[in-house]
C-alpha cells in the first residue's frame, strides 16, 4: 500500500514530516526483540504518558544503550558470545539489536527501567500553550 505524498496546497512547510514517513516506512520489519507501546492515562501527579516496553530478556543493564538521537528514541542491545560454553542444544541466541522510534517535536524521554527482562521508556509530550497571534496589515500603495 503506497502513502500518497504531502503536497496539498494546503499543507505548508510539512516536507519534514514527509521525509520522516519515508524513513518509517524503509526502517527494517525485523520483529526483534518483540515490544509493546501504550498509553498510561493522566493521574493526579503523572500527566499522560507513552510507554515502550522491549522484552530483552538475558541482557543485563550494561548491555543496553538507551539513546536520543535527534528526534529519534534509538535503543541497542549488546550481548558477547561466551567462547568457553559448550551447548547440547542453542535454543536462546547470543544475539544484537537496534530498535529506533521516530519521535514527534516535543517528546521528552522521562526515564528507562529494566525489570524482569522488561526494559520500560517512558515519553510525555508537554500540553502545548494555545497560541493565538494577531498579524497586523499593512496597506501598500
Amino acid at each position: 500500500m503506497s502513502r500518497p505524498p504531502l503536497n496539498s496546497p494546503f499543507l505548508l512547510g510539512f516536507d519534514e514530516i514527509e521525509r520522516a514517513l519515508d524513513r518509517v516506512a524503509r526502517s527494517g520489519t525485523d520483529g526483534y526483540p518483540p515490544y509493546n507501546i501504550e498509553r498510561l492515562p493522566r493521574t493526579e501527579t503523572e500527566p499522560e504518558r507513552l510507554r515502550i516496553t522491549l522484552a530483552v530478556a538475558g541482557f543485563t543493564r550494561e548491555q543496553l544503550d538507551v539513546s536520543l538521537e535527534e528526534n529519534q528514541l534509538v535503543i541497542r542491545g549488546r550481548q558477547v558470545e561466551e567462547r568457553e560454553r559448550h551447548f547440547l542444544h542453542r535454543g536462546i541466541a547470543a544475539r544484537q539489536f537496534q530498535r529506533a522510534f521516530l519521535l514527534a517535536e516535543g517528546m521528552q524521554v522521562l526515564g528507562a527501567d529494566l525489570v524482569n527482562g522488561l526494559l520500560s521508556v517512558d515519553l510525555v509530550r508537554p500540553e502545548p500553550a494555545r497560541v493565538i497571534k494577531k498579524i497586523d496589515i499593512t496597506a501598500r500603495d
